[in-house]
């Protein structure tokens, strides 16, 4: 058993101090004590680390490398999606597991305790799928065992190039699956699951309204009965006119209307929603995966966050695109986008919490529920996912409780994340990932040989 202490801690009733927390081998929170001196690994301030609950892991190798405009002066979206096809039909799965190994290390850095993989590059270059057709998912896996990060892996469903059911072009053409395919793909990752770590899990995410069939979109929530759905929803103008166009209502509309939405299922970005859309939507159950960062890279708008939460919307964060992998700055991003939009202050703040803590408290549980994995709180029964904030730095100095939330956000960044536990399982030491040399080589070496892919 491993036992922390913290001078103070988020607890599910709120800030304790004098906190002891005892770990069992296998990486379950047993006890948790508050009121108690000091034993075992000292930190100063200990909080529940979130999931990340959207990630798109290659993407990552593609940072900084699209932001010049292209021939077309409406540069947006769909034009950086082209060169994203260019840059992935490189991609092998020796590139991938590097890619993803370096991006969970960086999420476990910044605070993540776990990640949600919305995994959809499956086949070879052309199509044709591996001699095992969860190759590309069991990398995943695989760089999930070498960093130590809690996984919930989500093979992606994509197997149309719009809601007329065209067929996918050449850059799309390695997510392709019919739906029979898929679930054989689907349950061969199944079994990879179950031989990986404790923790680890599966769900499944049709890719979108315009990549995946009517009557199978219908079928979702039968097929899979059990474990998490997510599924972009609602993210691009451009979407949301082909949805209404072809299918005679819009995305957020058609999906309450005909998905049977609830507490499974997660909807991506939501960043084009009426007002009526957001409260209906609000009120099923699922919760908004937000990727803050990325739908600004993107420019795919401002989620009604304010409405959203007002009508007890649950809310997790992500990266998405992983642009940049930062916890505390999709918290800023996210609360500036409602400041700018709205011209307020403190746009997430209510009346008994700052806006820092709120958000916080919302994404946790928000995180736990939209990845099925029973975290988001520091209590006995959880796995112990956790995060260390160092409050002896000058940047928190004097700064105790919310107010310390707060600084960590707005005023300071993820270098005051000190130590990480994913599950038990200590991978970050003084701000370092246990593992950073060697992952850091192999994501070097893949880079090296992906070079001209741009």
């Amino acid at each position: 058993m491993t036992t922390i202490w913290a001078e103070t801690a988020l607890l599910p009733g709120g800030w304790a101090s004098g906190v002891s927390i005892d770990i069992d081998a296998d990486g379950w929170i047993s006890a948790v004590q508050p009121n108690t001196t000091a034993n075992g690994m000292r930190v100063p301030m200990l909080l529940p680390a979130p999931v990340n609950v959207h990630s798109h892991a290659f993407q990552r190798a593609m940072a900084g490398l699209t932001e010049r405009r292209g021939p077309d002066p409406t540069d947006s979206f769909w034009t950086w999606r082209q060169l994203m096809f260019r840059f992935l039909d490189r991609l092998t799965p020796d590139h991938v597991e590097a890619i993803t190994a370096f991006v969970q290390m960086e999420m476990l850095e910044a605070g993540y305790g776990a990640s949600v993989e919305f995994h959809y590059l499956h086949h070879q270059p052309g199509g044709t799928p591996y001699d095992n057709i969860a190759e590309m998912s069991e990398r995943v896996m695989a760089a999930a065992n070498q960093t130590g990060m809690g996984l919930c892996l989500l093979p992606v469903h994509y197997q149309y190039g719009g809601c007329d059911q065209r067929d996918l072009t050449a850059g799309q053409i390695r997510f392709g699956n019919a739906f029979e395919r898929f679930q054989t793909l689907h349950s061969v990752a199944s079994c990879g699951i179950s031989a990986a770590s404790g923790d680890a899990s599966i769900g499944v995410a049709p890719h979108s309204l315009r990549a995946v069939g009517i009557a199978d979109l219908k079928a979702y929530g039968t097929a899979f009965p059990s474990g998490p759905i997510h599924m972009h929803l609602a993210e691009q103008w451009a979407e949301v006119e082909q949805v209404e166009q072809a299918w005679g209502a819009r995305p957020v509309a058609w999906a309450l209307d005909n998905m049977g939405l609830d507490a499974r299922w997660c909807l991506i970005h939501c960043t084009q929603m009426t007002s009526t859309e957001t409260v209906a939507l609000a009120r099923s159950g699922a919760v908004a995966g937000l990727c803050p960062m990325t739908e600004s890279s993107l420019g795919d708008g401002i989620f009604d966050g304010v409405r959203w939460t007002d009508n007890s919307g649950a809310i997790a964060i992500g990266s998405d695109s992983n642009i940049r992998i930062s916890l505390s700055e999709e918290l800023r991003t996210l609360d500036y986008s409602q400041r700018l939009r709205d011209g307020t202050r403190a746009a997430f703040a209510s009346h008994h919490k700052s806006t820092a803590r709120r958000l916080f408290d919302e994404i946790v549980a928000g995180g736990a529920q939209a990845s099925g994995r029973r975290t988001g709180r520091i209590e006995p029964g959880h796995w112990a996912d956790m995060f260390a904030l160092d409050t002896t730095s000058e940047h928190l100095w004097g700064r105790v409780r919310d107010t310390a939330l707060d600084s960590w956000v707005f005023a300071g960044d993820d270098c005051l994340v000190t130590d990480v536990w994913s599950a038990g399982r200590h991978m970050v030491r003084g701000g370092e990932h246990a593992r950073r040399a060697q992952i850091v080589a192999g994501y070097k070496r893949t880079i090296d040989s992906l070079k001209d892919a741009l």
